[in-house]
């Protein structure tokens, strides 16, 4: 089993998911949350709640990999940069403890978990409870968040099937 933590960036609410996945590739679930970090009096502190509650997730549950999905262009650039340096606090925070990082973008997670680069929040939201036969209704950033660690269990075991990296599997080059 290699257990993977999947990361959905944000600096107001930051979603981690937690799964196991088999060498076949199934999954099964271990821990989701948002982690709030709105407690916080400013953005510096919210950076600290957030690499200090990634680097207690990670002691606990000791994933083996992490996942965390792209930076995408905001409409609001303030916005863009505040995700850039949640998303590089959450990076920082898992690579001090050596563990390895894949990265994806949105529309590849939504197309490796419901099948369509377009699909909506809620389809995903639907799609992640179904895969991991969650019987209660996800919070959205710890949904996307088991999506982004869904995707890279799927690449890792196409990737392990066809011997190459998990970049090569994904690429369509």
């Amino acid at each position: 089993m290699t257990r993977i933590l999947g990361i959905d960036p944000g600096s107001q609410r930051t979603g981690v998911g937690i799964i196991d996945v088999d060498a076949a590739g199934k999954v099964v679930h271990v821990h989701h949350l948002p982690l709030v970090l709105l407690g916080a009096d400013d953005f510096p502190q919210r950076m600290k709640l957030l690499v200090v509650g990634l680097t207690a997730l990670v002691e606990e549950y000791r994933p083996d990999e992490v996942a965390i999905e792209k930076v995408f262009m905001a409409r609001n650039p303030d916005s863009a940069l505040k995700l850039g340096q949640a998303r590089g606090a959450a990076i920082s925070a898992v690579v001090m403890r050596d563990l390895p990082v894949s990265e994806y973008a949105a529309t590849e997670i939504k197309l490796a978990v419901v099948g369509r680069g377009g699909a909506e929040k809620q389809q995903v939201q639907h799609m992640v409870g179904l895969m991991l036969n969650l019987k209660t209704k996800l919070q959205a950033d710890a949904a996307d968040a088991l999506a982004v660690a869904i995707t890279h269990a799927h690449v890792r075991a196409t990737a392990l099937r066809l011997g190459v990296n998990a970049r090569q599997a994904w690429s369509r080059k």
